[in-house]
């Protein structure tokens, strides 16, 4: 029934373009292949994103064929000091590559960490990027469960992409869509029946027919030992060879063998022991490939069902309490009982652990702000269809939002409020889709990087960052876990205070249209913090009435910890006679001071200036103390209330010398290093590492053109930690530099 291709005489280093013969008439890919070639949609991958990809061969059968590569260099990975983030507190980044980044690459991807680091997520969930039909999707209609699509980028860019969130303390999720398949996979062609376009009863994988109505593809039978065996490996697979630290599975409540289209039952609403019994099998699975792998489920099901998920150790996704719908009723001025978003609080639904994955928007919601600027409501001047008024109320939901205890998620740009509809249409796509759209809704979208500089976007960004970094203070992780929950969320006037030990936190807003009065209850009077001023004020009884005008809203804190300051940006460069230095920072609240430092060796710092922060995200300082040292080094001490601190990364000026300098960066590294070469001319040079008994370590030539070069040196990162000197040999120029790695020494 089935014959191998053996392949022999292999070229170390090569890929090899092969198919499987089935039955004497098919040909197919390798259902295990970890690369495969397409030939109608590998036209369409971004210029740059798979360099060297071969070519499909002309005498294959079909559009798709494996790829053997032979001899691969193994990635070598720089994660292993990661610690997963406690799934209690995960704040999850949801997102698309190919709508988030216009590379739609991992190498941008990986470039872009800071801006999310900055805004504090701590996990990052990506949509499925398993190899799927087309080169343009939403990813869940895969086809090969072992390749990661080539539209992204290569094997290791991706690998890179989860290295670096991991140095980061930034998790990665996959998002997996394994309920059912489609028919360019061989998982189904092998074993297809062409008369009914099913597949046949003797697959092992597969149901010939599904068992509930949300089936898309053909429905994989969980139930099955082909299947198990192959999950179990696919799993292992992924956590093994690229450092994945969980799954959210895509319709999890579709992994069911009991037929619910003949039974006349609600699949979804019915406890059903089999599902149950399968997801806890893949939960303990997932644990004994690694321990704290995340599970997280799709599965708006039964609620028994859930809660017996949530107590296992699973996550589920909360939109089951129809979460959507109740923060953008609120956010549009209609506070009637859809707005009460109560469902969301885990404790409320009904649940023992904070195990609901509450969010706003997802790739499956319409988005806040379009139905804010379509629908939101008006009374007078105020007007919610206005952006900054819609965005001021996407501030007030986020402060209600990021304050619930338990793992949180967010659509990628919502913290910016993209304002695109869900089924807005890209008339510019001309790329093949894999199958006809759903009134655009699965189609690119606008990606608006540019939101990021508009004041009012970025007041938004903002708020969302300091939420969510109180939520990585650690005297606040009992609060935002298993904080217990007070609240009235039924009324224009909403308010809401979860207490933990020692830490507690009150929010209370205006949702309606017009001035309101109201009555809140603080769980204590006493002295409180405003979040975003860090101003105290005095409350001296717990219940107290409030006069809000529409849109207002407040965070209070009953300690008053020091958020961890965000350096954005740290820059230097010379002006006249003097150095001038800028700083741009988030996150200051609770900042004492910063302590500018400089150096004239990289490696030995002294105190040059103490500057107050004063609540401002832009800083500057002129140092006109310069020397005649070719370069000079800055570093920035930001200190908190606490006296705890944070250094920043170094910022080094040059003196030009007959128009040639080189520099180091960053010095001391940690990995690798660039050395950059300001050169008048072209040129080429000789670079020597040496260590201090003048051992030669590393030799590199190099080639220089006239300007400013860049040269990455890799082979660094096996060096122990230590001094060493590099030296440069220039035809028109020597110059030797101490390099450290590991600190300061």
């Amino acid at each position: 029934l089935r014959y191998w291709l053996t392949l022999k005489g292999l070229t170390s280093g090569t890929q090899y373009a092969y198919q499987y013969l089935i039955d004497n008439n098919l040909q197919v890919a390798d259902y295990n292949s970890e690369l495969v070639l397409d030939k109608n949609a590998d036209l369409f991958i971004p210029g740059g994103n798979f360099p060297g990809l071969k070519a499909f061969p002309t005498q294959a059968s079909g559009s798709l064929a494996g790829v053997l590569q032979t001899g691969k260099t193994p990635y070598t990975w720089n994660d292993n000091n990661f610690v997963k983030p406690d799934k209690r507190n995960l704040v999850i980044y949801e997102l698309l590559v190919r709508d988030f980044v216009a590379t739609q690459s991992w190498n941008t991807l990986t470039d872009t960490l800071n801006y999310l680091k900055k805004l504090g997520i701590n996990a990052i969930e990506v949509l499925p990027f398993c190899n799927f039909e087309g080169a343009s999707s939403w990813g869940y209609n895969p086809n090969f469960f072992f390749a990661p699509d080539k539209v992204y980028g290569t094997a290791d860019a991706l690998k890179r992409f989860v290295d670096v969130c991991h140095q980061n303390g930034i998790a990665v999720i996959m998002d997996l869509a394994m309920q059912d398949v489609f028919g360019s996979s061989p998982l189904a062609s092998m074993y297809w029946n062409g008369a009914t376009n099913t597949p046949t009863l003797q697959n092992p994988w597969l149901d010939s027919l599904p068992t509930h109505p949300f089936n898309v593809g053909s429905q994989f039978n969980h139930s099955s030992a082909a299947t198990i065996a192959l999950r179990n490996r696919l799993y292992a697979y992924w956590i093994n060879n690229y450092h994945l630290d969980g799954y959210r599975f895509d319709l999890a409540g579709g992994y069911t063998q009991t037929n619910y289209l003949t039974n006349g039952k609600d699949w979804q609403n019915t406890y059903d022991q089999g599902r149950v019994d399968t997801w806890k099998n893949i939960y303990d699975k997932l644990q004994s490939i690694q321990s704290g792998t995340y599970c997280i489920l799709e599965s708006f099901v039964n609620f028994t069902e859930q809660k017996d998920y949530t107590d296992y150790g699973m996550l589920t996704w909360g939109n089951g309490a129809n979460q959507n719908s109740s923060f953008n009723q609120a956010s549009m001025g209609y506070y009637n009982s859809n707005a009460d978003f109560s469902g969301g609080i885990y404790s409320i639904a009904g649940l023992a652990q904070p195990g609901m994955v509450t969010y706003q928007e997802s790739h499956d919601e319409e988005r806040l702000m379009y139905k804010n600027i379509t629908y939101g409501a008006s009374s007078g001047s105020y007007n919610i269809k206005d952006t900054a008024t819609a965005l001021k109320r996407e501030e007030m939901n986020a402060a209600f939002f990021l304050t619930i205890p338990g793992p949180k998620m967010i659509w990628q740009f919502e913290e910016l409020g993209y304002d695109y509809s869900i089924t807005s249409c890209n008339p510019g796509n001309t790329i093949p889709q894999p199958y006809p759209q759903d009134n655009c809704r699965t189609d690119a979208k606008p990606i608006r990087w540019d939101y990021y500089t508009q004041p009012n976007r970025l007041a938004l960004y903002n708020v969302y960052s300091k939420l969510i970094n109180l939520r990585n203070v650690p005297s606040y992780f009992p609060t935002f876990t298993t904080g217990t929950v007070n609240k009235n969320l039924s009324g224009a006037i909403k308010w809401m205070s979860v207490s933990g030990t020692p830490s507690q936190v009150m929010v209370y807003g205006n949702f309606d249209v017009v001035k309101q009065t109201g009555a809140v209850t603080f769980p204590s009077g006493g002295t409180w913090y405003n979040l975003f001023t860090g101003k105290d004020t005095s409350v001296t009884t717990a219940s107290t009435n409030v006069t809000l005008q529409a849109g207002e809203y407040y965070v209070y804190l009953n300690v008053a910890s020091a958020l961890p300051v965000t350096v954005v940006n740290f820059t230097g460069k010379r002006v006249n006679n003097a150095n001038l230095l800028s700083w741009q920072v988030a996150n200051e609240l609770n900042l004492s001071y910063y302590e500018l430092q400089k150096s004239n060796d990289g490696q030995h710092f002294s105190f040059l200036s103490k500057i107050n922060a004063e609540g401002k995200n832009n800083y500057s300082y002129d140092d006109t103390q310069v020397n005649n040292s070719e370069i000079e080094y800055y570093r920035l001490k930001s200190v908190d209330i606490d006296g705890h601190f944070n250094l920043s990364g170094i910022v080094t000026i040059k003196r030009t010398v007959n128009g040639w300098h080189a520099y180091v960066n960053p010095n001391p590294f940690e990995k690798n290093f660039k050395i950059n070469i300001q050169s008048p001319l072209k040129d080429k040079a000789t670079l020597i590492i040496t260590d201090i008994s003048g051992r030669q370590l590393l030799k590199q030539n190099i080639q220089m053109a006239p300007g400013n070069n860049s040269f990455e040196i890799n082979g660094s990162a096996k060096f122990t930690n230590g001094s060493y000197l590099l030296s440069i040999f220039a035809t028109q120029q020597t110059q030797s530099i101490k390099i450290i790695k590991g600190g300061e020494q």
